[in-house]
């Protein structure tokens, strides 16, 4: 049996893209980046009317989006570096003779699976013929519910195992919404020409797929039409992006059985049974009821042999990355090229290792700490964080629009967050996860199956806050409430963000933002919803709450007001808690810069600029970047993060300090006024 590995707890998280530069290109700006570099700059504009052209004016000119690429940017830059570094490890580990079940076998049989083209080729999908005969065998819709748990693929909804969000010492099974081919609700509903035409090229896609699959061109056609109003029914009833972030709305706990009473067309005893955590189950988190009120219908409302198909769709759709290459290709024309921009499919290797991040994570991580990760890194990125918590401290005394009451949870939450830096104390125990040198995809199931096992072994346990969730060479971190706590893998500890040889105003001003960015998750408008233990409970005064109210309607306000592409405007109140935490971040870390100069002389200047410029200048490097303007039409619908320009300009502009360090006045671009201005934390 196989089973899908789900999404962790919510995670606030920082985007990175992917990145594929020339070998040369990347050592380049790597080095580049150890400290400011004028040759980036563009001299041509003035520094209060544009900071982040100021800055990046010229990288931004000399390093074009690479053709496998949506996006460019320092995080693909490293990414990309990290990509071959895992390369070497896991080439070394496949060509080597290795003893049965050790982490090398493991690693190495992963990556040869997956680099063996001339099988995956003359494959095709025969690794799926034994999902596909289940899928054919449905008889009623009945069979359902313990179908969808065999198959081991995602369709109509979500399940996780995790923190209670409101007992977070208790693991409780959580069932969310899904089921959808395209990103979004809204690409469905949405009757902008834009929308309709990415809906004509997804019904083609489909219809391309089932033509793979051997259908006739006449079936795969109405097999696609009756897929896609499937999906649309499903649409209807989810939430959209903005509602999705009401994490209150979203806590919705019922017993099993007053749940399954409400929903009697859906099995969940069969789904759960097949699962084999039937009576593990007690009480469940029902993130989207709507929607599954609209699963309940569907099942019985639906033919079976719609369902059949839909099933079939998924299946092919979560596989096929790792089959042969006309599916490969075909599903890049969609995903990679209609709705991101990318020209290129990336090279074997890449995806191959990527796919060993994710399915052999922990295992590989090891391997990967062991060679890459210093261990001083984590030692001076553990300082940074000493001062940008000592400097919270005082920011959060000094807020005059906080009552004592409301400052005291405030400080006791701060002094309570977990960091975790670098990668997992301990590792998992990944003794039952088997890979073998069949076949790709089947590798790729059985990881699956394991993770969800991890997960599933969790109910009637206590939550476990030593666990990650994310690997080791991940250039990304987090916040995540239930477990308050920050967390830093040791990908991203490394240029431009953090380079234990530059001076600490370029430190401060990039992984100290990025840490600090973390940190004020913990206090964005849903990250304060949580109290210190972790638990969706109110700490705030009522007064405090309408005040905190006020100054993030005026970040709303501000970003909605920002320009992206033509009448392209970000969503002020989609991206309202990475907006708040690029702002908190990024002023956290300024005092915190302050704070490690404290006793010492103040620095010289260096390349013609202060400590406080190469501060602000490491801040606008940090989030440099070129992107395809599919990737940012898609950005702007569905990412909580706004782009980077906005990253960089929109905090500047509401900070003083920016002022006073680069003379910004009224009659510059970048100038606001005062009451214009969110000072938050």
């Amino acid at each position: 049996m196989r089973k899908l590995i789900l999404p962790l707890a919510i995670l606030a998280a920082l985007i990175f893209s992917c990145g594929n530069p020339e070998k040369q290109q990347t050592e380049n700006t790597v080095k580049n980046n150890h400290s400011v570099n004028l040759a980036d700059f563009d001299s041509s504009v003035k520094p209060a009317d544009n900071f982040y052209q100021y800055v990046n004016g010229n990288w931004l000119k000399n390093n074009p989006i690479p053709a496998t690429e949506a996006a460019w940017n320092n995080f693909s830059i490293i990414h990309d570096n990290n990509l071959t570094n895992l390369r070497n490890i896991l080439e070394a580990a496949a060509s080597g003779k290795n003893e049965s079940g050790s982490t090398q076998q493991k690693v190495g049989d992963f990556y040869a699976t997956a680099m063996d083209s001339s099988k995956l080729n003359e494959s095709g999908i025969k690794a799926l013929e034994s999902e596909f005969k289940a899928i054919e065998g449905l008889k009623s819709s009945a069979d359902l519910p313990a179908l969808i748990a065999q198959i081991g693929v995602r369709p109509l909804f979500e399940i996780n195992i995790g923190a209670d969000s409101k007992a977070s010492i208790q693991n409780i099974t959580t069932l969310g919404q899904g089921g959808l081919g395209l990103p979004d609700m809204d690409y469905y509903l949405n009757t902008e020409a834009s929308a309709k035409t990415i809906r004509e090229q997804y019904l083609t896609h489909i219809q391309k797929m089932f033509r793979l699959m051997g259908e006739s061109e006449s079936s795969a056609t109405a097999i696609s039409k009756k897929i896609f109003e499937l999906e649309k029914s499903l649409a209807g009833v989810s939430m959209t992006r903005v509602e999705l972030r009401d994490v209150e709305a979203q806590y919705n706990k019922k017993s099993l059985k007053d749940f399954t009473a409400s929903a009697p067309g859906f099995n969940w005893s069969d789904y759960f049974k097949t699962l084999g955590i039937e009576g593990k189950v007690n009480d469940l988190i029902i993130a989207q009821p709507k929607f599954f009120t609209g699963v309940n219908a569907l099942s019985t409302s639906v033919s079976t042999a719609d369902w059949k198909n839909y099933l079939r769709w998924n299946l092919i759709s979560s596989a096929a990355g790792k089959l042969s290459d006309d599916f490969v290709q075909e599903n890049f024309n969609f995903y990679g090229t209609v709705l991101n921009g990318s020209k290129t499919l990336k090279p074997r290797w890449k995806r191959a290792v990527q796919q060993a991040d994710a399915s052999v994570s922990d295992l590989l991580g090891q391997l990967y700490v062991e060679k890459y990760f210093s261990p001083e890194s984590k030692k001076k990125v553990n300082s940074i964080v000493d001062n940008l918590i000592a400097a919270y401290k005082e920011r959060i005394t000094s807020r005059d629009w906080m009552s004592a009451q409301t400052k005291k949870e405030a400080l006791h939450k701060l002094e309570t967050i977990i960091r975790k830096l670098g990668f997992p104390d301990k590792w998992r125990d990944c003794s039952s996860l088997e890979i073998k040198r069949d076949a790709y995809v089947l590798n790729y199931f059985r990881s699956n199956t394991f993770e969800f096992n991890f997960m599933a072994d969790k109910l009637g346990k206590p939550v476990d806050k030593t666990e990650w969730g994310m690997t080791a060479p991940t250039v990304n971190a987090y916040y995540n409430p239930s477990f308050n706590e920050i967390v830093f893998p040791a990908g991203i500890m490394q240029p431009p963000f953090f380079n234990p040889e530059a001076d600490d105003a370029v430190n401060y001003g990039a992984i100290g933002a990025v840490i600090g960015h973390e940190l004020t998750h913990g206090f964005d408008d849903q990250g304060c919803q949580y109290n210190a233990e972790g638990n969706l409970k109110n700490w705030w005064t009522k007064e405090d709450s309408l005040k905190f109210k006020e100054k993030t309607n005026k970040v709303v306000e501000q970003f909605n007001h920002f320009k992206v592409l033509d009448s392209l405007h970000i969503n002020g109140a989609l991206t309202l808690g990475e907006n708040i935490a690029d702002l908190g971040g990024l002023t956290i870390a300024y005092y915190a810069y302050q704070k490690s100069l404290e006793g010492k002389p103040q620095p010289s200047m260096i390349d013609g600029f202060t400590g406080n410029q190469r501060f602000f200048i490491s801040w606008a490097q940090g989030w440099r970047g070129n992107m395809r303007e599919e990737y940012l039409k898609q950005l702007i619908k569905t990412n909580p993060h706004s782009p980077n320009n906005a990253r960089v300009m929109a905090p500047l502009a509401n900070m003083k300090e920016f002022y006073e360090a680069f003379n910004v006045k009224p009659e510059n671009k970048m100038f606001r006024a005062e009451k214009d201005r969110p000072e938050i934390w």
